[in-house]
């Protein structure tokens, strides 16, 4: 089955920034999603995959992995509770809202 890829963004405007690099990769280390080096651009998690863009600081937008469909949407929904961001599948059109997204139009 192919890999899922998904869109994380801010949940106001498609290009705010979802936070500064290393504020985000501190805040996703809570749920056990952190590169595999210091500085790397990959971070790994349970299920997951998160490709942040090379030398970007402040951070817009981020591509997701769903490396494992059993795991990864259990964390998502955790992340999605802590973070104003939104996530989209380009594929499909769907879209799952973070904190504070309490929006009529999602």
């Amino acid at each position: 089955m192919p890999r899922r890829e998904l869109v994380v963004m801010s949940l106001e405007d498609a290009g705010d920034a979802l936070a500064d690099r290393r504020e985000l990769v501190d805040r996703l280390a809570v749920f056990n999603t952190s590169p595999e080096t210091t500085g790397g651009d990959v971070l790994y998690g349970p299920g997951i995959r998160i490709d942040l863009p090379p030398e970007q600081d402040p951070v817009n937008q981020m591509l997701l992995t769903v490396v494992d469909e059993d795991i990864a949407f259990s964390v998502i929904r955790r992340i999605l509770g802590e973070f104003p961001w939104r996530i989209l599948d380009p594929i499909s059109g769907m879209e799952w809202v973070g904190r504070a997204g309490n929006r009529s139009d999602s």
